[in-house]
């Protein structure tokens, strides 16, 4: 994360450079803001919620923070409505973490030009239409490069491997699939981990569960699932221990210490990665509020104090050609020396 630390931030455009002053965002304008999860029921998005309603008090907002999302089930269809709702509510803002890929496109546009800010959080509308900015928990490339040295080491640089991912539309696991693709094919340390298979657990427990048995049946030498979801990891880290299968197929990928730690003290799940859900929360509201009030006006280069978590700066997209994010950082690699306290 770069972080400012004089009072201006420069940006080179056209040959001018522009200078933004440093804003310290400031509380007590009313702006009812929507929360929007990919769905409900996720124990990382409550924990979002949760860094959003601190920032909601200590701003002192008058207005609303609601916190709806849709089912499991009914994900994409379910975002794109209540993105319509908000919209139609007049709220300030909807902070978006999207499941509903390129689809949630037009709802988004038509919420901004109906006057509501639309910030995404954890995951990014692909093309960037409908989106002011996203906040990044980490830069999606490094997680892939994250998540190919995790297979080394846990593999000892040599097998097979399977994803095991969300949904086909969840924009963020496609990128970090994709990003960890690439580092296992432009580095020879990775020449001998053969990925073979990618397959979707829905982000349900049973679904993705019942997903991580198949691979086991149907790929006999598979020596690890990645599962970038803290739904599948869990899932396939409990499958793995209930069949016996730990020695033999081990877990990794992005999931929570509370979560995980019997599976990492066990060894089903001997690393794993993840940030800190409840700072994402915070640093997205205090980005849509800034927006939403009339304190920021978006633009690259333009930088900002988020309370206790400090100075970030509005910055191109580098995955995607003609977005905006702030990119909060960093992670933490959990293994045996360091889940149980984190855990705690």
């Amino acid at each position: 994360m770069k972080k400012l630390i004089g009072a201006t931030a420069a940006l080179l455009m056209g040959g001018a450079t522009m200078a933004y002053a440093q804003t310290q965002i400031e509380g007590g304008t009313e702006a009812d803001m929507v929360l929007l999860p990919k769905f409900l029921g996720i124990l990382v998005f409550d924990q979002a919620n949760e860094g959003a309603q601190e920032a909601h008090a200590e701003l002192e907002n008058p207005g609303e923070l609601q916190f709806v999302g849709p089912t499991p089930e009914n994900s994409v269809a379910g975002q794109i409505e209540l993105m319509t709702t908000a919209t139609t509510q007049g709220v300030a803002a909807v902070m978006l973490s999207n499941n509903a890929g390129d689809q949630i496109a037009p709802a988004a546009s038509a919420a901004q030009e109906a006057g509501t800010r639309v910030v995404t959080w954890d995951s990014p509308i692909p093309g960037g239409e409908g989106e002011d900015i996203f906040v990044a928990q980490v830069d999606f490339g490094s997680i892939g490069v994250v998540m190919a040295d995790m297979a080394h080491s846990i593999l000892d640089g040599s097998g097979q491997m399977a994803v095991l991912s969300a949904t086909p539309d969840a924009a963020n696991q496609n990128a970090w699939i994709a990003s960890m693709e690439e580092a296992l094919a432009s580095d020879e340390k990775y020449a001998d981990i053969e990925l073979v298979d990618i397959v979707y657990g829905d982000d349900q427990s049973e679904v993705s569960y019942n997903r991580a048995l198949a691979l086991v049946d149907q790929y006999p030498d598979l020596g690890l699932i990645m599962s970038p979801t803290t739904v599948g990891i869990q899932a396939a880290a409990k499958a793995m221990q209930d069949e016996g299968l730990c020695d033999d197929t081990k877990v990794s990928g992005l999931g929570l210490p509370a979560e995980m730690v019997s599976y990492t003290m066990n060894g089903c799940a001997p690393e794993f990665a993840l940030w800190d859900f409840r700072d994402l929360g915070y640093l997205t509201y205090y980005t849509a509020y800034g927006l939403a009030t009339g304190q920021l006006t978006g633009e690259i280069g333009e930088s900002f104090t988020a309370g206790r978590m400090g100075d970030y700066t509005i910055e191109e997209d580098p995955g995607r050609e003609g977005a905006k994010r702030v990119l909060m950082g960093p992670f933490t690699v959990y293994n045996s020396e360091n889940v149980e306290a984190a855990a705690q």
